[in-house]
């Protein structure tokens, strides 16, 4: 096959380079297209065939069902690995040993104090802030209190970045939780692991001990493990241009989270928990919901079935999917919008209008599920996403700026008014 592409335009050819990937990925080099055709571009709205970096962290095929990161698919790592390692492996690149991954939750635990300060701007919020602007405010306002700019050049200020971010993004994260639900601020503990601290600090009753729960480990590490990375989703891109500028980590990963609160993004479990209230309200009966998101004429459309990406199934619904089972059996809780969901799942799954379409329940569809019961309220839903994404955001910076890409600079097809002579207000 020949390795370069060839573009007439005006009735001049252009040999264009092709890029091959290790996964045999085709693309197009135009990076001098503008230059060689004397300013013509390409327009891609919304970027759904543009590559906008070479990139060794994450392997996504949809028609497939494939996810990988650095290489290892999705579902070894999310039986054998702890999130901490999936962290690991996605920032640096290879799975730690059992000393790096030792040092490494050390030196995150010796970093997960924030400054007192920012329970000043916490205080300010009232209770019926959205979590997930409290959380992108808080994010930012780190960098106030670390002023100094990362030396991408040095590994040591890199990875002092890191764990500082690892450390404290849990602590507000929890913290978000417990000024929406009226309760004291925790710190967590340091001899628990990484995800076990997560839920001691967001569940701990001032009056009471906290019992950690291993099924609910389990689910919350998985979980994480599914979210840490998507390739160059909304959010990751949106934090690799924002660090192309060569913004600070702490406040391009802000952006991130403000990205990630889109509906159609991060907020797509909580769209699916609304869905199923809106049909408890309504009576509760799934088979009328699955005839409406049958008919092409109704506006109702199913949340957390099918997949933009994913043209056969979710991969990692199928792994959730198990941890969500065993999280309602062992909580025992009886919820009717948890029945709803079931009666969801189950038309799904044997109605060939959705089996013929691959249009199976996918992680947005279980993930709400597992939050709802474990007590978890809808609104935080995109706040434990962003838990998840934070290390796949890391490692997306980490790598553009050891990359040393340029700034991002979209271009644009203007389609305004051509130039028009200035009158004055009188005349107007």
């Amino acid at each position: 096959m020949s390795n370069k592409a060839i573009l007439e335009i005006n009735g001049e050819k252009h040999e264009l380079p092709v890029i091959k990937g290790t996964e045999n990925e085709l693309a197009i080099d135009i990076i001098n297209l503008r230059s060689a055709t004397k300013g013509v571009i390409t327009i891609d709205p919304g970027y759904k065939n543009t590559g906008s970096c070479e990139s060794a962290i994450t392997f996504l095929e949809g028609d497939k069902g494939i996810l990988r990161y650095r290489g290892y698919s999705i579902e070894e790592l999310a039986e054998k690995a702890t999130f901490l390692e999936v962290a690991y492996l996605l920032i640096f690149g290879e799975l730690p040993t059992r000393e790096q991954l030792t040092k490494f939750h050390n030196d995150i635990k010796g970093q997960s104090v924030v400054d007192e300060d920012v329970k000043k701007i916490l205080d300010a919020f009232p209770k019926s802030a959205h979590p997930m602007g409290v959380l992108a405010s808080l994010t930012s306002a780190l960098t106030a209190f670390n002023p100094s700019s990362v030396n991408v050049n040095s590994e040591e200020d890199m990875y002092k970045a890191i764990v500082k971010i690892m450390g404290k993004f849990p602590v507000l994260a929890a913290w978000t939780l417990r000024k929406r639900n009226g309760l004291p601020l925790d710190y967590g503990d340091r001899s628990l692991g990484y995800v076990e601290n997560i839920l001691k600090m967001m569940f701990k009753q001032p009056n009471e001990d906290y019992t950690l729960n291993p099924i609910l480990i389990n689910a919350l590490d998985k979980l994480l493990i599914l979210h840490a990375d998507h390739e160059q989703n909304c959010s990751t891109s949106t934090v690799r241009i924002v660090g192309s500028s060569h913004a600070g980590l702490f406040v391009s990963l802000a952006a991130g989270v403000s990205a990630l609160w889109g509906p159609l993004h991060g907020g797509a479990n909580q769209a699916v928990l609304e869905m199923l209230e809106a049909i408890k309200e309504d009576g509760g009966d799934t088979k009328k919901y699955m005839a409406k998101a049958k008919d092409k004429d109704d506006p109702f459309r199913l949340m957390g079935f099918g997949h933009r990406v994913y043209k056969n199934f979710d991969p990692r619904a199928k792994i959730i999917k198990k941890a969500a089972d065993e999280v309602l059996a062992n909580l025992g809780v009886e919820d009717p919008i948890l029945d709803v969901a079931k009666g969801l799942e189950r038309e799904a799954l044997e109605d060939s209008y959705f089996v013929d379409r691959k249009l199976y329940p996918n992680v947005d569809f279980y993930s709400g599920i597992i939050y709802r019961a474990m007590g978890i309220p809808v609104e935080m839903f995109t706040v434990m996403f962003a838990l998840g994404r934070l290390p796949g955001w890391i490692a997306q910076w980490r790598e553009m700026r050891l990359n040393k890409e340029p700034i991002g600079r979209p271009r644009q097809i203007y389609t305004g008014a051509t130039y028009r002579k200035f009158k004055s207000i009188d005349e107007r």
